[in-house]
């Protein structure tokens, strides 16, 4: 079986897995018996089908569940360790699980319910007696969904070519700027601050919270909008921040199925929600991606950044999320670098145009940093500043904000 990988841009993506918008009814079987061999590249109950052929005993990790529509797993009487794998399995997972079996007795029936399936269906699969196990769980997740979009929220991820490019620095300005910009809409803004081990957005918001990530990530059962809010500190521009951990964590100390659910919480909870991920890619920063209405790519106008931005962009297209609408966005812009570096260059290294730059002006960006300001109370024109403006306001636009 799969298990989590923690990826650099320089290193091979062959063993990461994404996990996409659109979730899959995940079989578990020792073998294509019956229908099974029949439902590759079928939809059962309006979900695409994937096949995994395992031992009955064999475990199963739960990050390939992670958003996984349902999942079907087959247990066999005579072979305890396949009853355990599943009471295993249905204790680490909130993804629906249906228990398939050969000809169940009522007890084990009775005892794969006590341990969480939603349904025990019997063995070799029947397409239909799968569709209507599946009917009720299937109901469900529209409705969840249903109640997600009707909360509206918008999610933006920024990613970095390089460390120390500012890249926290200039996502916390364009954060305060968007809360105080949607505020006035009557609508909330949040960042969170998901890098695990060096992340520091909340020091240059001036915060010192008391709770983090680290709290969402322990809640486990108790994770709702109220412990979310609770962990929240909020700036005096109405933004809210959940900041990193005080000390470092693993970065595979979340889950994809963790981190999704923290932040589709946060989506229904708040209008925008940002994301300022970790240098190094996990499949729960990938799968967070995935799920992004808007990904920021911030860079350098320099050999060096432009070189690591061309590998997050391969990195993308070889994980199939090409298709997320992805922005590039030069930090510390200083126009005398164009001397240098051309703008046919920089298209040709990264094989798409620049959306924004923003102006280098040290002089305003670290004591606004440095004291947990905005930029304008620095300064209340500057270049940066605008530049900040403008990017915030196309943000607004490609989501569909009234401003």
């Amino acid at each position: 079986m799969e298990k989590m990988s923690v990826i650099n841009p320089n290193e091979t993506a062959g063993t990461w897995r994404a996990h996409k918008r659109e979730s899959a009814l995940e079989l578990f079987l020792s073998g294509a018996s019956g229908d099974a061999a029949d439902l590759m590249g079928a939809r059962v109950a309006g979900f695409p089908v994937s096949l995994n052929i395992a031992a009955i005993e064999d475990a199963i990790d739960p990050e390939m569940l992670a958003t996984a529509s349902a999942a079907v797993v087959e247990v066999d009487p005579s072979r305890p360790g396949s009853l355990k794998r599943f009471e295993k399995l249905a204790a680490s997972t909130r993804t629906p699980l249906v228990a398939a079996a050969y000809d169940p007795p009522l007890a084990l029936v009775r005892a794969l319910v006590r341990a969480g399936a939603h349904d025990v269906v019997p063995l070799p699969l029947d397409i239909a007696d799968l569709e209507t196990s599946l009917l009720p769980i299937r109901d469900e997740i529209m409705r969840r969904n249903s109640a997600a979009h009707s909360a509206n929220g918008k999610l933006i991820c920024a990613i970095k070519s390089v460390g120390g490019i500012g890249a926290t620095a200039l996502l916390t300005q364009l954060a305060i700027r968007a809360a105080e910009n949607e505020a006035r809409a009557g609508r909330e803004v949040c960042l969170f601050d998901l890098d695990l081990q060096f992340g520091n957005a909340a020091f240059q918001l001036g915060l010192s919270p008391n709770l983090t990530i680290f709290d969402l990530v322990e809640a486990g059962e108790r994770l709702d909008g109220d412990l979310l809010r609770s962990t929240m500190t909020e700036h005096p521009s109405r933004l809210k921040v959940v900041a990193a951990p005080n000390s470092m964590m693993p970065l595979d100390a979340i889950s994809s199925e963790q981190a999704i659910e923290i932040i589709e919480l946060a989506k229904n909870e708040f209008g925008t929600v940002f994301l300022d991920l970790p240098s190094n890619w996990t499949n729960w920063s990938l799968s967070l991606l995935a799920q992004a209405d808007l990904v920021l790519l911030l860079t350098e106008l320099s050999v060096g950044g432009l070189h690591r931005a061309r590998r997050q962009l391969d990195l993308l297209r070889e994980q199939e999320l090409s298709s997320v609408d992805l922005r590039v966005v030069v930090n510390r812009f200083e126009k005398g670098l164009m001397k240098t570096v051309k703008a046919g260059d920089v298209q040709r290294a990264l094989g798409r145009e620049v959306s924004y730059t923003i102006a280098n002006e040290p002089q305003v960006m670290h004591p606004a940093t440095e004291r947990g300001v905005p930029l304008a109370e620095i300064k209340r024109k500057s270049a940066i500043g605008k530049d900040i403006d403008m990017l915030e306001s196309g943000i607004a636009a490609a989501l569909g904000r009234e401003r």
